[in-house]
């Protein structure tokens, strides 16, 4: 069958993101199919599409939904419209049915088909596309295979992926051409599924819980093909880079060895780390840490079912600025626990941090399949029928997002490397500036005073 991959998402706040789910599908599917993919991001208008969907006349249109929306209160932005017509474009284009999937969709898989006017979806990896293109094929019920859903059935999360998962990178498609030309920046996953349980998180519902660790080796290999392709900076896209410490060695070792060269960065757990762990990924090419902090306030943390302590935190912030990295800390305010008391805590603790930037989140975003939605309807703010495909945000009843919001912004004052969201379009207008005068990689370091 004609296959047609569309990366949905626009979103390029504060920098556009490669599409590497897209890669993963395509690798499962090819050798069976003929595969054509198409990045939004990199369309110069939607006539483009058009020239693909004519020229290339798909039996069948995959839509990659990355995210719902910004998860930013302070800024909220929706990317369903967008989405929709997208799909009412394709419509008038082609006959073939659309199928959607993404981390974003399956997060909201019932409300986002019915949205998006689609005729399948794929809850969780998108490699299961394989199936569901065999069973269109061979005519058999569709409904019945777990993970796939229709427009009359609801369809049941399965489990993760048993079978092989690879990458197939092509660098001469068009939309690396884009992401080589915005910053240098290609994504890498060294592992899926997260073992942690954070309250907010849809990881473990997307990915699963137990960690499944790539070869480190393939890794490297791929490392070195987006290093040849071009690429001047990689990001790892995994939940937590050091949820297997060992693992996450091994695969920085593999990345000396395979004679990767670029510089790279990953997002990281504050957990105190081993002695010279940060070290051991700075001589591998690591130049930046990026921590999922969230809160400086001990009983903060634990309500967040967080895996580490304000003193981790700490310790895990010395050991990589001794080690000569770029670090950000990413909080999340506003969450069950919030209050006034821990707000301040969190906020006169944080000028501990030196030689930092500091991406703060005013308010928690709620998603269905947390524990964090549990909470929302027991204290009456997630109650059927309230759509939360529209941004929805968990209220502490001791303090508002609001409140939160003018606390950090009175402390943040002309500070720089105080960044509140997503940093907005006056943010990614400067990073494109500066990726337009040569620069690459997220570019945060700048603003460390």
């Amino acid at each position: 069958m004609k296959v047609l991959l569309v990366s949905a998402n626009t979103h390029a706040q504060p920098y556009p993101v490669y599409p590497l789910g897209l890669d993963y599908v395509a690798a499962a599917i090819e050798d069976r199919h003929q595969v054509q993919i198409v990045d939004m991001n990199a369309q110069a208008d939607g006539n483009s599409l058009f020239d693909v969907i004519d020229g290339f006349a798909p039996e069948v249109i995959g839509i990659s939904i990355r995210n719902i929306d910004n998860t930013d209160a302070t800024d909220p932005k929706s990317f369903c419209s967008g989405y929709r017509q997208l799909t009412d474009a394709i419509r008038t284009r082609s006959l073939a049915p659309l199928v959607l999937g993404g981390s974003g969709f399956t997060i909201f898989p019932a409300e986002t088909l019915r949205a998006l006017g689609a005729d399948y979806g794929i809850i969780g990896e998108g490699e299961r596309l394989s199936v569901l293109l065999d069973a269109m094929e061979c005519r058999n019920d569709l409904a019945s295979i777990p993970g796939i859903v229709t427009p009359n059935s609801p369809g049941v999360t399965p489990i993760p992926w048993e079978h092989p998962i690879a990458r197939k990178f092509n660098p001469r498609l068009p939309h690396v051409a884009y992401y080589l030309e915005k910053g240098g920046m290609l994504n890498l996953q060294t592992k899926r599924g997260c073992s942690f349980n954070c309250i907010y998180c849809s990881y473990p519902h997307i990915e699963g819980r137990a960690l499944r660790l790539f070869a480190p080796d393939e890794v490297a290999q791929t490392a070195r093909r987006l290093q040849e392709a071009g690429a001047k900076y990689f990001f790892v896209t995994d939940s937590a880079f050091n949820s297997s410490v060992p693992h996450s060695i091994a695969v920085a070792k593999s990345f000396k060895k395979a004679g990767v060269s670029i510089p790279w960065g990953a997002f990281f757990a504050p957990l105190s780390p081993d002695n010279g762990y940060f070290r051991i990924l700075a001589d591998s090419g690591l130049t930046h840490v990026e921590f999922g902090t969230e809160s400086l306030s001990d009983p903060v943390l634990k309500a967040y079912r967080k895996p580490f302590g304000a003193g981790n935190v700490f310790k895990a912030h010395s050991a990589a600025i001794e080690a000569g990295l770029h670090v950000a800390h990413y909080f999340l305010l506003g969450g069950p626990g919030e209050n006034p008391d821990t707000v301040c805590e969190t906020l006169e603790r944080i000028e501990q941090l030196d030689k930092c930037v500091l991406f703060f989140f005013c308010a928690m975003r709620i998603f269905p399949q947390t524990e964090l939605y549990d909470i929302a309807r027991k204290d009456g703010q997630a109650q059927e029928p309230r759509n939360l495909l529209e941004p929805v945000f968990y209220q502490s009843s001791l303090i508002s997002s609001r409140e939160i919001l003018i606390q950090v912004q009175e402390r943040a004052g002309v500070r720089l490397n105080w960044i509140i969201g997503d940093g907005g379009d006056h943010t990614a207008g400067i990073i494109s500036r500066m990726y337009a005068r040569g620069y690459s990689g997220p570019l945060w370091e700048y603003l460390i005073r």
